[in-house]
């Protein structure tokens, strides 16, 4: 075991300069990594053989034997749902013999579905949610919540980081793919639930072109065209365009378009000196949502239906469909990002790759968020209202980075060996321009306020008041160098053993500048409210990640494995935001320990059916370490721990030659094993207990989770499919005190089912017509909601889409 030793050195200024006073804030680390054990259990073990038995027989598969190479097959007319690898050349084993669970949703599934962003892609893949906003805030973009943990900083686009809280469409994407638990050795800092990555369309020798015209119900209008084009025997070059305009189904007034185009040059294609340059630009716009009030849903509470002046009597719901903005609302966003990828073979087995990239994010929004709702005549709903907050948000995010990556395939003293190394210079940035509403005066930190809206009846020709820069920012940037190296050692046909490292060195600088606001009473106001204060904090850290993986072959077609993993993630490597006052309770102070992501995994994986079904089992626990805490004295400290365990189960590809199916199945038990404590007095006030969580439930982390669909193909050409999703019961937080219920700091909301269905008809080689129905049932449901259970958005009701597929 290896302890952990901090040496810490840490100075702070005050530097008033022209009427700025600025703070400065050092704070250099260096820090040796401790790894804990692994743990597995009898039980794990014994699931795990009973479910190799199985698959074994439903492929009556014979005694072990050489393992086989693996074969490139290629896919039919329709499309395998089925993937055998991941693109990433850090993944050097097919999927059935890499130790983790990786989930890859190909375009052939998206598109049957109609999903066209990475949030309704990742439907395909159980133990995921969508997170809302909290604060006052209220989230856009891809908000993922996986395992337990939030994953939206965790999103790569071709293995490079993807920065901004930005809505993703999939126009230009091949396929997604979901690694689960830690993986610090992939991409360095990271989440402890894993990481989603998209892996883009490149050009190709094959002369094609394919798309889409769709329309559907709240003025949905999509088209999409995909024309790849051989230029010579070894040059190519392709182009994707996507054109969106559209409301979204069951919400008055919310608008989600899109523009982007998407082009790839391939040169020396078929040679041993390959070079690939790509380039995209997306562009999005609309008005943006703020959520509904959550009143009168199950669940509910407030103290003047308990007590007050209406106790005993239930609110009603608003309307799923109103709208509490202006039209004036907004949310425009460009993304822009040029790729270069230069490839060499080496030698027979070995490539060395090359990757640039400079990437560049801005989101400029204007959104009308709601909060809590006023009874001004409590026996008149007519006259409630609820308050309104207008949000303003101006980021932009940039990476440069150039990664160098060596793999080589070769054999030492009768061992094969597949060994990955390279490094990596990733220099990002955000800087995000404070927004608010105007001050009632020159020098006040007061602002004006914007009138609240009725609850029943929202109008959207209400004065809405603007929305400025204040003057304050967060300009926040991180510099990292990296080495990574893993090898893949094959003892004989069925042991495999592998193994992973990687160091990252790294450099966060903050710098921010705040308005002065009026201190309290009896402090001395020594800086004049209104002035603008600038203050500065830097942290340099080294991080270190690892993985062990041990993969035995009972059969040439199927595996039986044990891993385990590691991330780190430092004070603000979520979003460039150092704390700049050294707050105990803040997570991004950078005096404290990196976040500890470790997961240890027992599975097996098989490919059934003349290897045309992927057959998956995994038995998990994931952990994540300190996260701030609140000790019963009122002091914080980087302590929290939160574990989640589970089984997940997974089956992709084709049960016959016609009928595909993709499903997926996740038991989560989750909690809060360190965190929050209050004194243990039956004293202990309803609000001195609101912050208790330890023993809690992991909030957004529902037990069960399902994921269906399947279709079959008719000898006509007739396609029909269909799928399901169900979602079990959530919390919003994690307050576990009894006496907190009384001020409902816990809300609980339902499990839901929702059904979808799609046909598709071939008219001729070329054409085709397909129907999507989503949402059969019209099941009425909460897609996502805050924290404070103030506000929430509603799911999607019963809509349609039809279209057009060509491709020649």
């Amino acid at each position: 075991m290896i302890i952990d030793s901090v040496r810490r050195r840490k100075t702070s200024t005050f530097i008033p300069i022209k009427g700025l006073v600025m703070k400065s804030t050092h704070s250099h680390i260096v820090s040796k990594k401790r790894a804990t054990a692994l743990h597995l259990g009898a039980t794990a073990l014994s699931s795990a053989l009973l479910l190799t038995a199985s698959a074994v027989m439903a492929d009556d598969a014979p005694a072990p034997a050489k393992k086989l190479n693996t074969v490139k097959v290629e896919a039919d007319a329709i499309g395998s749902y089925k993937a055998d690898k991941l693109s990433s050349p850090k993944f050097t084993q097919p999927l059935v013999d890499t130790p983790q669970t990786l989930v890859v949703v190909k375009k052939e599934l998206f598109q049957q579905q109609a999903a066209t962003t990475l949030s309704e892609t990742l439907r395909n893949t159980p133990g995921i949610t969508m997170l809302m906003g909290e604060n006052g805030n209220t989230s856009t973009g891809d908000s993922i919540f996986m395992r337990g943990f939030d994953t939206q900083g965790s999103i790569f686009v071709d293995g490079i980081r993807d920065l901004g809280s930005i809505s993703r469409d999939t126009f230009n994407t091949e396929q997604v793919e979901i690694a689960k638990g830690p993986a610090g050795v992939d991409n360095g800092r990271g989440a402890a639930s894993g990481y989603v990555n998209l892996s883009s369309k490149v050009a190709n020798q094959e002369d094609a072109i394919s798309g889409s015209v769709t329309g559907g119900t709240s003025d949905y209008a999509r088209a999409t065209l995909d024309v790849n084009k051989s230029l010579s025997s070894s040059t190519a070059v392709r182009v994707n365009v996507m054109k969106q305009e559209a409301g979204v189904d069951g919400r008055d007034e919310v608008e989600n378009n899109a523009q982007g185009v998407a082009a790839s040059l391939a040169l020396g294609l078929g040679t041993d000196t390959r070079t690939y340059i790509n380039v995209l630009s997306v562009e999005q716009s609309g008005v943006p949502d703020g959520g509904v009030p959550t009143i009168g849903l199950d669940g509910y509470y407030n103290a003047i239906f308990a007590t007050g002046a209406l106790a005993g009597q239930t609110p009603k719901r608003v309307d799923t469909e109103n709208f509490y903005g202006s039209t004036g609302d907004f949310n425009d966003v460009k993304a822009n990002m040029v790729t270069v990828r230069i490839e060499q073979d080496l030698a027979e087995g070995v490539t060395l790759r090359n990757t640039s990239r400079y990437g560049r994010t801005n989101q400029d929004q204007l959104l009308t968020g709601i909060n809590a709702v006023t009874f001004t005549t409590p026996v008149n709903p007519d006259s409630w209202t609820i308050s309104r907050s207008r949000q303003g948000k101006d980021q932009t995010n940039q990476i440069l980075t150039n990664q160098t990556n060596l793999t080589a395939s070769f054999d030492a003293g009768g061992i094969k060996h597949d060994l990955v190394s390279g490094v990596e210079f990733i220099y990002e940035s955000q800087l995000n321009y404070t927004m608010g509403l105007p001050f009632t005066s020159a020098n006040s930190s007061t602002t004006v306020t914007q009138a609240p809206a009725n609850l029943y009846n929202p109008s959207t020709s209400d004065v809405f008041q603007p929305v400025l820069r204040t003057g304050a920012k967060t300009d926040g940037e991180t510099t990292t160098y990296a080495f990574y190296a893993q090898d893949t050692v094959t003892l004989n046909d069925q042991w495999e053993l592998s193994a992973g490292v990687r160091a990252d060195r790294f450099h966060t600088k903050t710098d921010v500048i705040t308005r002065q606001a009026a201190v309290t009473a009896p402090a001395v106001q020594t800086i004049p409210v209104g002035t603008l204060v600038a203050s500065d904090a830097h942290l340099t850290d080294d991080l270190f990640g690892w993985k062990l993986g041990g993969v035995y072959k009972p059969a040439s077609n199927g595996s039986i494995y044990v891993s385990y993993a590691t991330s780190e993630l430092p004070p603000g490597g979520a979003n460039f935001a150092l704390n700049t006052t050294n707050a105990s309770n803040n997570i991004n102070n950078p005096n404290l320990d990196p976040q500890k992501g470790t997961n240890a995994e027992l599975g097996t994986k098989w490919n059934v059916l003349d290897n045309k079904l992927f057959l998956t089992a995994a038995l998990f626990r994931s952990t994540n370490e300190n996260e701030i805490a609140t000790n019963p004295d009122g002091s914080s400290v980087a302590v929290g721990e939160k574990q989640v365990e589970g089984v997940e189960l997974g089956a992709v590809g084709s049960l016959t030659e016609k009928w595909q199916i993709s499903a997926g199945l996740a038991f989560m038990d989750n909690e809060i094993t360190r965190g929050n404590r209050t004194v243990d007095d039956p004293n202990t006030t309803a609000n001195e207990a609101s912050g208790n969580n330890e023993g809690g439930a992991i909030q957004w982390s529902p037990k069960t989770t399902f994921t269906l669909w399947s279709s079959y193909t008719f000898d006509s050409g007739l396609l029909i499919g269909g799928g399901a999703r169900y979602v079990d019961t959530m919390v919003s937080s994690s307050i576990v005190d009894p006496l907190a219920q009384s001020t409902r700091s816990v809300l609980e909301f339902g499990d839901y089912w929702v059904f979808d269905a799609m046909a598709s008809y071939p008219f001729s080689k070329n054409l085709s017509l397909q129907l999507n129905l989503l949402n059969i049932a019209d099941e009425d449901y909460v897609a996502s909601l805050n924290n404070g259970g103030s506000r929430y958005y509603p799911g999607a009701p019963l809509s349609a889409r039809l279209g057009v597929n060509f491709s020649f």
